[in-house]
């Protein structure tokens, strides 16, 4: 029995979304639809509904007449996606430690240690499961912020947040002991409600990555 044709959609936007945010679609090559039919096992139809889908968020770059391309990096757009997630994020936080309720404390305390323990993995030298890490990391940052009553600011900050991760992965080094340390403070202001200290540790933890990130481009 066949998939109906939206789960297989959303199955195949996902597939080729997380394929270009981890490497695997390289950035600036043709997404030849004739391949991806192949690769993704979808139908033409459902092919041009998700990369235009993936399009409207700037992960494919759809050029009149030539077809579908990977979006290409650049240092400047870095910076830019950067700076967007610090002015989304930190404002996000600051709602969500006022508004967060119990349920908001046990999902961030799940979260971050679930993410711990994949750093303490990490801090070994052992980056086998980076897909994993990352996603623990999402889940936190994601925690940190769900209590802010915007679905809107979360949808915005979801899609910023994959552009952001795109170019982490590309040069995929990882900052250790700091940004576990960067992690915690964050996690123990939030349950502090301390709501300035918090978006401040946040904004020097994403400028941080920021110049991590540039430094290996």
């Amino acid at each position: 029995m066949s998939k109906p044709r939206n789960i297989v959609g959303a199955s195949t936007y996902q597939a080729i979304k997380r394929d270009i945010i981890f490497g695997d679609l390289a950035p600036g090559s043709k997404l030849k639809l004739d391949w991806l039919r192949e690769r993704y096992q979808a139908s033409m139809s459902t092919l041009r509904e998700t990369l235009n889908r993936l399009a409207s968020e700037d992960f494919v770059d759809a050029k009149d007449q030539r077809g579908f391309f990977v979006t290409p990096v650049s240092r400047e757009d870095l910076i830019e996606i950067a700076n967007l997630r610090i002015l989304l994020e930190c404002h996000a936080l600051r709602l969500s430690v006022e508004k967060g309720d119990t349920d908001w404390e046990g999902n961030l305390v799940a979260a971050h240690h679930k993410l711990h323990l994949m750093e303490r993995k990490m801090l070994t030298g052992d980056d086998s499961e980076k897909e994993i890490w990352k996603r623990y990391d999402w889940e936190f940052h994601l925690a940190l912020i769900e209590a802010c009553g915007s679905r809107n600011l979360l949808s915005l900050h979801a899609v910023l947040y994959d552009k952001y991760l795109r170019y982490q992965l590309l040069v995929l080094t990882y900052r250790g002991q700091e940004a576990v340390g960067e992690h915690r403070q964050m996690f123990d202001e939030a349950l502090a409600r301390n709501v300035d200290a918090s978006a401040a540790t946040l904004k020097r933890h994403i400028e941080r990555g920021l110049e991590h990130t540039l430094a290996a481009f």
